[in-house]
């Protein structure tokens, strides 16, 4: 994401290179850049102007230390304004009554259904919450059977009333169920259209007036720019919303609406989704955008992906098993299935410092692994215990089981052999997650 943005913005930077220090002479060209690269993102230009007056302020004011070049002080500089343009901090979800209501809205097509599933799921599994999720889309019947669907994928309930077409009554009705279910979150999910139109926002109003929801969240297709930004402001004027969803930010997003939402409605970004999995939901922490969006990566979001997905009484196990030498390819196939569940593995490694540029025109897919579970699939419970075992005719029985080499057999037992060594040298989980990592070069 934002990939032409962080591109420009570096080459902004680098019209520094060589100054002594920052004069009001010498950043003239590279404040005019950033604002193109601003526009060009399909910023407003108003907001855009903003920036980089408060930019040129701010770096007009600094002392630059001997240690520092003015290029690393500007990249800095800039770095903090985006912060603040975003909105500083990240802001929580507001989840007050019994039970809490949530109303989603937004354009048709911007992501609303699936991202109410995405919520639902993530209300349950890291908050330990019970939601209904509720069809309020009485014109789509293809909207009301994919929140079934999501239900379903996410095990949360879904109340619908195929024959009525009041989303008012089926609101009211929904939250009157959940509190005899005992359910204690109810997200109701509404009507669309392509475009803004009154029947639409008046009824999203009505429905508003008739649920008094604890928290209103608008949905916008972030590919859209700066369409993105005017919508959310119609949205806002007549609803005013607590918070806003980007969504869809795994496809070509320039920016425009990440940047210039929060100055437009006042309103703070909430959340941020990417692709169609259940698990691809994320709360919006503007500091760690601005990280990636100047090619710094997302360390902190890395790890506490990494949090969730490995078990501390696992982690506890496996390392009695490396300090003995005993750590084998079940182990190591049941690490593999973790680090799939964190996410797609290119927006994984994209998190780290420095590699987003790097990979972006490598392919790399939720396969990447495909190749090492087809040949460790391949050995028998024994052989997976003992790697030992594995002579030469097993060698090629196991090669001839997952459709690779006996080439790319022998690679996988030398790096696990190399691997394990390395891992019994070590204590700490950091630097046994780092041995693994080696497993995949090649």
């Amino acid at each position: 994401m934002f990939e032409n943005l962080s591109d420009r913005l570096e080459k902004s930077f680098k019209l520094l290179k060589g100054e002594g220090r920052i004069t009001e002479v010498n950043i003239a060209e590279t404040l005019k850049d950033i604002r193109r690269a601003l526009l060009n993102a399909d910023v407003n230009y108003k907001i855009a102007k903003s920036f980089t007056d408060k930019v040129k302020e701010e770096a007009l004011g600094q002392d630059v230390l001997k240690s520092v070049k003015p290029g690393q002080m500007m990249t800095k500089i800039v770095h903090d304004e985006l912060t603040k343009l975003m909105g500083s901090d990240a802001s929580e979800i507001t989840l007050s009554g019994k039970p809490a209501i949530i109303l989603i809205a937004g354009l048709q097509g911007s992501g609303k259904t699936t991202f109410s599933g995405k919520l639902a799921r993530l209300l349950k599994s890291k908050r330990g919450m019970q939601p209904l999720l509720v069809a309020g889309d009485v014109y789509r019947p293809a909207a009301i059977e994919q929140l079934k669907v999501l239900g379903e994928q996410v095990e949360v309930p879904v109340y619908t009333e195929d024959d009525n077409k009041d989303p008012v009554k089926i609101a009211k009705r929904a939250i009157r169920h959940a509190k005899e279910e005992g359910l204690n979150v109810v997200i109701i999910d509404t009507a669309g259209r392509l475009a803004i139109d009154e029947d639409m926002m008046n009824e999203i109003a009505a429905i508003k007036s008739a649920v008094n929801p604890s928290e209103t969240l608008f949905v916008v297709d972030s590919m859209t720019g700066q369409d993105a930004v005017n919508t959310a402001k119609e949205f806002n004027d007549r609803l005013d919303f607590d918070g806003v969803v980007l969504t869809k930010l795994d496809g070509d997003t320039k920016g425009g609406a990440a940047l210039s939402i929060r100055s437009v409605v006042n309103k703070p970004i909430k959340f941020m989704s990417q692709g169609e999995k259940m698990d691809a939901l994320d709360v919006f922490h503007p500091k760690r955008m601005a990280d990636r969006i100047l090619g710094m990566g997302d360390i902190v979001s890395l790890v506490e992906k990494a949090q969730e997905q490995f078990d501390e009484e696992e982690s506890k196990r496996l390392q009695k098993k490396i300090a003995s030498n005993q750590f084998d390819f079940n182990d190591f196939i049941s690490q593999i299935q973790q680090i799939k569940k964190m996410g797609n593995v290119k927006d994984l490694m994209g998190m780290i410092p420095g590699m987003g540029k790097a990979l972006r025109n490598v392919d790399i897919d939720d396969d990447a692994f495909k190749g090492i579970e087809a040949i460790i699939r391949s050995m028998t419970p024994e052989e997976r215990a003992n790697p030992q075992l594995i002579n030469g005719s097993r060698r090629s029985r196991i090669a001839t089981g997952s459709g690779s080499t006996v080439q790319d057999v022998n690679r996988l037992l030398k790096q696990f052999g190399e691997t394990k060594k390395m891992m019994s040298k070590m204590t700490g989980g950091k630097n046994k997650r780092r041995a693994m990592g080696n497993m995949f070069k090649g």
